[in-house]
């Protein structure tokens, strides 16, 4: 092999590396940027099983009732955190969570009695999770519509890089002491408040000519949670993202007890899980790359598939080594869904409803998470853990089987995209639609940068 050969290849890295991050506006940056600050210091909601059993003595079962109400707490504040990024704005919202989050957190720290620990848990989940609708909106705002897969994408690969990173940090501090975790997580928390409070101007657009109209053509149309829930297509989409949700969330509920029954150690699931996080880390980028102008309908349909079947595989594993490959299957589902789907949430949400639109998406979440531990311990108490892996090679199935019937066409909405440095929205444009269910795009212009 000749020496320009390698010397190409540094090349070829370096140029697909700047066009993956081309083109983005600098709001966006600060928006990826307060988002890693966010998730590097994710500690409380990782260790707080452990901090309940182990520090403070309280049973498993109490530490699963915490958990819940810490689950619940997220169900509760998507809807409601919808509505207020439409109505207050993004960043207000965005604020008012994230310093809701670093006090509450904090004050976790301090409380002993259990009915406190309890009910502050269910305060932190509402705030954790409030922000979520509000970070997604600014970010469908800020970003041209043919950049958005790439955008989310990005924004997914700081959330598991983040997360990597506080996982292992929080194992360390937590030698020193949990009240630590608390603390330092309410810090970093107060540190990307300030992200936002200093660089990110709000972006929800103003009415333009382009809008939706209501049915006198006097204005924006009015967007209620009625107005969402009416919405069959999306609620539709909605519906196959929880039924993807429940089969992801077995990673950390079910995966873990299956493995325990066949005789395999905590260490063992902590090498089989890491695969996950490291295989985001690396390919969630380049993957991205791959499948941006692609039909969202294969995508979807596909990312179904790997799911459904990657977790069903988890039924002939016997070894380290065939739980890792089973990782390996759902992880490519999962960086292939991600992005596509929350480009297909913004393609169908209107303009002045993304914020509602959004707080519904991410329900689905915040359902599955406390949905999915009381599912998967009862099939697996009751019929066994083989039975529960077919099922969700079944459930992938349906879903990408209802993937394949909704999108077989999807309209157009008219897009405006925010330049928030001005306070203003673009001149909209209509967005097309192929045979193939997507948006024909254009590639990003050779001399865009990002921010």
């Amino acid at each position: 092999m000749s020496a320009s050969t390698f010397s190409r290849g540094p090349a070829r890295l370096r140029r697909a590396a700047r066009e993956s991050v081309s083109g983005l506006p600098r709001q966006f940056w600060w928006l990826w940027t307060s988002t890693l600050i966010n998730r590097l210091g994710a500690f409380v909601a990782t260790f707080l099983a452990l901090y309940l059993t182990v520090e403070r003595g309280h049973s498993a079962s109490y530490a699963g009732l915490v958990g819940a109400l810490y689950g619940l707490g997220g169900v509760i504040s998507s809807v409601g955190a919808g509505v207020l990024t439409d109505r207050l704005g993004r960043r207000p919202t965005m604020l008012v969570a994230q310093l809701s989050t670093a006090a509450s957190v904090a004050l976790l720290g301090f409380m002993t009695d259990p009915v406190a620990i309890a009910a502050v848990a269910g305060v932190v989940g509402m705030a954790t999770n409030a922000s979520r609708p509000a970070v997604q909106a600014m970010m469908a705002d800020i970003v041209a519509p043919e950049d958005r897969v790439r955008a989310f994408a990005l924004n997914y690969w700081a959330i598991n890089l983040g997360f990597a990173v506080s996982s292992t940090a929080a194992g360390l501090i937590a030698q020193h002491g949990y009240l630590a975790l608390f603390l330092g997580e309410s810090t970093l928390v107060l540190a990307c408040a300030l992200v936002v409070f200093f660089k990110l101007p709000e972006s929800r657009p103003a009415a333009t000519a382009g809008d939706d109209r209501d049915a006198g053509g006097s204005g924006p149309a009015a967007v209620s949670m009625r107005t969402v829930v009416r919405d069959g297509r999306f609620m539709t989409v909605v519906g196959l993202n929880l039924l993807l949700a429940l089969i992801f969330q077995q990673a950390y509920v079910s995966m873990p007890v299956s493995m325990g029954q066949d005789g395999f150690s905590s260490a063992d699931f902590g090498t089989v899980i890491a695969v996950n996080g490291v295989l985001v880390v690396l390919l969630q980028i380049p993957v991205t790359r791959f499948i941006e102008h692609r039909s969202p309908a294969m995508l979807l349909i596909g990312s179904a598939l790997l799911a459904g079947y990657g977790f069903g595989l988890t039924a002939l594993a016997g070894s380290v080594a065939m739980y890792a490959l089973a990782v390996v299957v759902w992880t490519l589902g999962e960086i292939i869904n991600s992005p596509t789907q929350m480009g297909l949430v913004v393609r169908l949400s209107p303009l002045h409803g993304r914020g509602r639109y959004q707080g519904m998406y991410s329900l689905s979440w915040s359902v599955a998470s406390l949905a999915a531990p009381l599912l998967g311990g009862t099939v697996i108490d009751h019929y066994g853990a083989d039975v529960l892996w077919a099922g969700c090679a079944a459930v992938g199935t349906v879903a990408a089987l209802g993937y394949g019937l909704l999108l077989r066409s999807l309209p157009g909405r008219t897009e405006v995209v925010v330049d928030a440095s001005a306070g203003a929205p673009a001149e909209p444009a209509a967005a097309p639609v192929s045979a193939q269910g997507v948006a024909p795009v254009p590639a990003s212009a050779p001399g865009e940068t990002g921010g």
